[in-house]
């Protein structure tokens, strides 16, 4: 027994905060863009460049690699007793068309990090720890997003992802083969005890409060929709109004609800029209048909069936009322995730103990977590970035936040997988 981390030397354990840092900047070269941020979409060229840079600093931390068959990473430090399941960190390493250098990049070479610095102090933990990187989470190649993760846990098979394919008509199959991380591994057949995963959190909750770490008791659930209204289009001179059937006024009554309804369930509430076509699309002519999307999210799914009950009942009211035809579709729900008490508790511990200041934050995005929480205990580590952007070129985040955040996942990590 390595009886210097017993008691307070453990307590005093910290990660190096500036090997991190640099780490995440070597990364971010790999795909590099003119503003400042990272385009390393799924399964390119740039993407396996940067899984072998990720994957050889792991090797060269000891740690063996296990690839899957939907190309998901998994790279492991042994414990004293593999007979555990690991308890394992990670995220994702592929990035939006204009992404940044944090989103995903940071949970996975956090998860590093805590290796390294156990390697550095010769510290042992009873459960083996791994740390993962997911395919294709971001979606922007290949649909559906958190794909890697979804397979793993059987939200949808291995043959449904490989036949996706992008819009030059390469599947995920012919993608993973080419570039080499088509493993042999069965998705879902690697064994998970725990799984943290550390983020900036992608809005501005944190900096606003002025806190450092967020830890996260759940994400909100969501449903999409598609809404379209059908009317006529006509000649926008010589159509008196009292005669007119368009489509984008009946649209326009719409919209407002969306946002109306989310406020009506704060403090979690979400309420968002982001896409919208308007048919003919000319400035001369009365809409004849406008298609736009309905976003709608809440914490828990009671709150989330309420808001969709209403919707309907509006569009169906707003239909008999002005005589248009309007089809709303559901297309897609993923249900609210409560995260694992003990995973959050373990959150919770280590942040005391290292005093960082900290609230709740629910998220409000969609990360592999979700997934992993299918399967195993599963929480997440949330770190302020630069006026809550991300997704963006500019998305940026302060190193000793990452530093902060690190921290946390190391002593959490350690809770949960025993110090010998």
């Amino acid at each position: 027994m390595n009886d210097i981390w017993k008691g307070e030397a453990l307590a005093d354990l910290r990660v190096n905060g500036q090997r991190l840092w640099d780490a995440l900047m070597e990364l971010a070269r790999i795909g590099a863009t003119e503003k400042g941020g990272v385009k390393r979409l799924a399964l390119t060229d740039l993407d396996r460049q940067g899984r072998d840079l990720v994957v050889g600093w792991g090797k060269a931390a000891g740690m063996s690699v296990t690839v899957d068959q939907i190309g998901n990473v998994f790279m492991r430090r042994d414990g004293t007793n593999n007979a555990l399941p690991p308890v394992v960190t990670g995220s994702h390493i592929d990035t939006q068309p204009t992404g940044g250098k944090f989103d995903g990049n940071y949970g996975v070479l956090a998860g590093l990090e805590v290796v390294r610095t156990l390697n550095d102090r010769g510290i042992r933990t009873e459960a083996p720890i791994e740390v993962a990187f997911w395919t294709n989470e971001e979606g922007s190649r290949f649909v559906p997003v958190m794909m890697g993760s979804g397979v793993f846990c059987g939200a949808f098979t291995l043959e449904h992802a490989y036949a996706a394919r992008d819009t030059e008509g390469k599947s995920v199959g012919e993608e993973l083969e080419r570039i080499g991380y088509k493993g042999t591994q069965v998705p879902g057949d690697h064994p998970i005890g725990a799984y943290f995963e550390t983020h900036i959190e992608q809005g501005p909750v944190l900096e606003d409060a002025d806190k450092v770490i967020g830890v996260v008791p759940a994400v909100m659930g969501l449903s999409w929709y598609d809404c379209t209204v059908t009317g006529m289009e006509a000649h926008a001179g010589p159509t008196p109004m009292h005669l007119r059937r368009d489509a984008m006024q009946v649209a326009a009554r719409i919209i407002p609800e969306v946002v109306a309804i989310a406020n009506r369930y704060p403090p979690y509430g979400r309420g968002t029209v982001g896409m919208m076509q308007v048919f003919p699309n000319s400035r001369n002519v009365i809409p004849g048909q406008v298609k736009f999307s309905i976003d709608l999210r809440n914490v828990s799914d009671e709150l989330l069936n309420t808001m969709h009950e209403e919707m309907v009942a509006f569009v169906e009211r707003t239909a008999a009322e002005s005589g248009l035809e309007i089809k709303l579709e559901r297309v897609s729900y993923y249900p609210p995730c409560p995260f694992h008490p003990d995973v959050v508790g373990a959150v919770r511990n280590a942040t005391a103990k290292l005093g960082y200041s900290t609230m709740d934050v629910v998220s409000g995005a969609g990360h592999d977590a979700i997934y992993a929480a299918r399967l195993a205990p599963s929480g997440m580590i949330f770190v302020p970035c630069k006026d809550g952007i991300s997704h963006n070129e500019i998305e940026d985040a302060k190193p000793d936040h990452l530093e902060a955040g690190c921290n946390v996942l190391l002593h959490a990590m350690l809770e949960r997988a025993g110090v010998v």
